[in-house]
């Protein structure tokens, strides 16, 4: 009995967590806003680039 109950347990776990939800919940964030944040990323990472790496020309 105590040797069976964990794997019972993880057993039950792993079934009733199901990864098709996880999926869901992404989708239902939908597509564009997954979109917009990855522009909102990128542009941000070639702002602190050009920053950085003097993204003007000094007379």
């Amino acid at each position: 009995m105590k040797k069976t109950f964990p794997f019972t347990l993880i057993v039950l776990t792993c079934l009733s967590l199901s990864s098709c939800s996880v999926i869901e919940g992404i989708f239902k964030a939908g597509v564009w806003s997954g979109i917009l944040i990855v522009v909102v990323v990128v542009a941000l990472v070639i702002w602190l680039l050009a920053k950085l790496f003097g993204g003007g020309s000094k007379n």
